[in-house]
């Protein structure tokens, strides 16, 4: 729509309180956090000022970067997984389940969680994978072992689990959509052709899927690295992430400088993967118009 001078003012009308919104809660605190991560630190109280100690301390003290770097693991750990039950779920809704009633049914199921309390989502694995929990409780009345134990909680495995599970849904909803929209004439004409259903999988739907996998893999990435909650929860020593770090700095330490450096540095990070995926999802688009 091309705009003149006489729709102009109704434009900017309407545009100027989303425009304003998204200028004072988002690009003036960002701007804020960025140029507190270069002040000076003097207990209690920080000054403005320039410079970089801040990051060089990030960079140079092994527990931030060995914290960074667990972060990282563990978000493509549960990425990974999330992707492997995601996608077979999503595919079996799409090409196994005929009626489009049971489908919609079903798809309600996998995304009823989302409209659960997050909180609640990740207490109910601490309860499943405490001493005292449902797991616990089933090796013990089957005889399996003889006492409750203790590594199924407080470990980066506990932590992995309750992740997939809370996230699961943002890697299944992208991947449904794509799959669905995919024409089955194609699917149709490759069986036509003779090829198989594992090459139909490999040549046709999955390239036509990967926009899904791409889409459902950033967010999910996203989500998990920028969550504190179950680490909290279910993590124990070894599972502390960079958003707990963040939590610190900016409660219990008081050093909004150094915790504004680490935000600044995952924003940064966040904001390279989303064009990294971006640019996948261009180079792998295929047009079926």
């Amino acid at each position: 729509m091309m705009i003149t001078r006489r729709t102009f003012p109704g434009f900017a009308a309407l545009f100027s309180l989303p425009l304003a919104w998204v200028l004072l809660l988002l690009i003036v605190p960002y701007g804020i956090m960025i140029s507190v991560s270069f002040w000076t630190r003097q207990f209690p109280l920080f000054y403005p000022d320039f410079q970089f100690g801040n990051y060089a301390q990030i960079f140079s003290d092994p527990q931030y970067t060995t914290v960074i770097l667990r972060t990282l693991k563990i978000a493509l750990i549960v990425t990974v997984c999330a992707l492997l039950l995601g996608y077979p779920l999503a595919y079996f809704l799409v090409f196994t389940v005929r009626s489009a009633t049971l489908r919609n049914a079903l798809y309600m199921l996998v995304i009823v969680p989302l409209w659960v309390s997050y909180l609640l989502r990740a207490y109910t694995w601490k309860i499943i994978l405490g001493t005292d929990g449902a797991l616990n409780s089933l090796l013990v009345s089957t005889g399996i072992v003889d006492a409750p134990l203790d590594i199924f909680l407080y470990n980066q495995t506990a932590m992995v689990i309750t992740l997939v599970y809370i996230f699961v849904p943002f890697m299944v909803m992208p991947l449904f959509t794509v799959l669905d929209n995919i024409p089955h004439r194609l699917i149709e004409a490759s069986e036509d052709l003779g090829v198989g259903p594992f090459m139909t999988f490999w040549k046709v739907i999955f390239p036509l899927s990967l926009g899904g996998v791409i889409a459902g893999s950033t967010m999910t990435f996203c989500l998990s690295f920028g969550d504190f909650v179950a680490p909290v929860l279910v993590g124990g020593p070894d599972g502390t992430m960079v958003a707990n770090l963040l939590q610190t700095q900016f409660g219990a330490a008081l050093n909004w400088p150094l915790g504004s450096a680490l935000a600044t540095l995952v924003l940064i990070l966040v904001l390279v993967l989303l064009q990294i995926s971006t640019r996948l999802d261009r180079a792998g688009h295929i047009d079926l118009t």
